[in-house]
């Protein structure tokens, strides 16, 4: 999908009432229009052992991927770190950097909502 085209349907989904979306869609994302509408980020921070492994169970990916995987932690992640910054300075950031932490943030919130 064209960014510009992209940007619109976030426009869309973000003018909801409560809304969750996921990614980082690499060189390929307009992140800045749910960065300005979010309240909190959660930002998988997972090593790159753990993210590479699940890439090759999951399904077989293009060479740009495992590029884009190997130069997340020095070129991607400080580009999306500085847009959480610029788009969303208000937001409560949350780093997960293992998938137990996660776990334990996501029993948390569903009992606070039960």
């Amino acid at each position: 999908m064209p960014r510009d085209e992209w940007k619109l349907v976030q426009q869309k989904l973000v003018a909801e009432g409560a809304w969750i979306m996921d990614g980082d869609l690499g060189p390929y994302d307009a992140v800045e229009v749910r960065l300005r509408a979010a309240d909190t980020i959660i930002l998988l921070d997972f090593s790159l052992l753990r993210c590479a492994w699940r890439a090759l169970r999951r399904s077989r990916e293009r060479a740009d991927f495992w590029r884009w995987l190997f130069a997340y932690r020095s070129q991607s992640r400080p580009i999306l770190m500085h847009a959480i910054a610029n788009h969303a300075p208000s937001a409560e950031v949350r780093i997960f950097r293992d998938p137990a932490a996660l776990s334990r943030f996501v029993a948390d919130v569903t009992r606070k909502w039960r």
